[in-house]
């Protein structure tokens, strides 16, 4: 039972494994060496829910392109239950104007259900034989960053998952954090100072473009 539910956590290396997709053979970390990954799980193929999901996903999928970010999904299904699935999506299903939809990132083919089980994804109390609504977000370290759980019945908000990537990147990149309901844009937050004598700094000569409420929250301009 600890094998499959047992959870990556945040700041650890994300397991690696070999797997048969919608895409040929992939190896995971080394095939995105260098790339942020969006690795998701969904219950089953043909199910409406996940074809909303994948919908939606494959409409972002350049949004997420620009961020030097790739798309990997699985689900315990044969490789030609999700050709078969996918070609569906793209010949009949129309869904808030999203129509013929090419998705072609690849889909993980998980019979076996040992990348499932590898990322914590089966959870008994939903189902044995079926992944939850998993999202695991690697950096391009491999390491995990974000993880996002939704039970079987609702579907995820993509929009927050890309987000969430434009988030972490910016605080990577920045050594700055974001506050609640933070977009792109918003102003963000400075860290904390780390001493008696740089708080008493900060209040006293805020410096331009920031915004001081307290010693220890401070807030600036988003980076450009």
């Amino acid at each position: 039972m600890e094998q499959a539910t047992r959870i990556p956590l945040i700041g650890e290396k994300a397991p690696s494994f070999t797997a048969e997709t919608t895409q040929g053979m992939v190896k995971f970390p080394e095939d995105y060496a260098g790339k942020w990954v969006v690795f998701f799980s969904h219950p089953a193929d043909f199910t409406p829910v996940c074809t909303t999901e994948f919908m939606t996903f494959a409409s972002m999928q350049p949004e997420f392109e620009k961020l030097n970010c790739k798309l990997l999904g699985l689900s315990i299904d044969s490789t030609y239950s999700h050709i078969a699935w996918l070609r569906t999506i793209k010949e009949k299903i129309c869904y808030k104007d999203m129509k013929g939809l090419e998705v072609d990132f690849p889909v993980i083919s998980d019979l076996t259900m040992e990348v499932s089980k590898a990322f914590g994804m089966l959870q008994p109390g939903a189902s044995n034989t079926q992944a939850v609504r998993a999202v695991f977000i690697m950096d391009p370290e491999a390491v995990v960053r974000a993880i996002l759980f939704y039970p079987m019945s609702n579907g995820r908000n993509m929009d927050e998952v890309l987000r969430l990537l434009k988030a972490m990147q910016l605080s990577d990149q920045h050594k700055v954090a974001t506050p609640a309901n933070w977009q792109p844009g918003d102003d963000v937050i400075v860290p904390p100072p780390g001493s008696c004598g740089s708080a008493k700094e900060r209040t006293a000569s805020p410096g331009e473009g920031t915004t001081v409420l307290d010693w220890f929250m401070t807030l600036k301009k988003c980076p450009k």
